[in-house]
């Protein structure tokens, strides 16, 4: 987790209209994601492929098809996502410069490499409080914040924007309901 990459808000600005097209009943494109977000469709079809390796994400085959959560908006964290995006890293790797000392030649006493380094304690400390915030957060919570924020028909513009992408057969579907 040295460094949480673009690919991970991408990922959670798909994921968060996915929540929108869950509430239809109807998947979205990863094509139609990227062209709402005006990004290129190449770069969200690979966050997708990571996504649904990591079982956050659902591939629906044929016409109609596309993509859903794979389970509900509140059991998957922003953790989660940022794991299956980018991997799980560590925030710090301790090079062990203590033991390179010039003063130690090429003896290093081991008082001087005994347990953790302080400075690789507090990077582990920090890792460790980074994971709990991002674990803390869910979808659900995310999206019920951008609610609060957002004009309230902006969640309706959204969905009658893939409403209008979805093939001809989704479509009737969607107006019969």
């Amino acid at each position: 987790m040295a460094h949480v990459s673009a690919g991970v808000e991408y990922a959670l600005h798909c994921l968060l209209y996915l929540v929108d097209a869950q509430e239809l009943e109807q998947p979205a494109s990863a094509r139609d994601l990227a062209e709402l977000q005006k990004i290129p469709a190449e770069f969200v079809a690979k966050l997708f492929t990571k996504l649904q390796k990591a079982g956050i994400v659902a591939a629906r085959e044929g016409i109609g098809g596309g993509f859903a959560l794979a389970r509900p908006a509140t059991e998957i964290t922003v953790l989660d996502v940022v794991e299956a995006v980018d991997g799980r890293k560590a925030l710090f790797e301790c090079k062990e410069i203590r033991a390179q000392c010039a003063l130690f030649g090429d003896h290093t006493p081991p008082w001087a490499v005994d347990g953790v380094c302080a400075i690789h304690a507090v990077m582990i400390e920090a890792e460790k409080r980074t994971r709990d915030a991002l674990a803390a957060h869910t979808l659900a919570n995310i999206k019920g914040r951008v609610a609060t924020k957002a004009p309230r028909d902006h969640a309706g513009r959204v969905q009658e924007w893939l409403v209008a992408r979805m093939p001809r057969r989704g479509r009737r579907a969607q107006a019969s309901q």
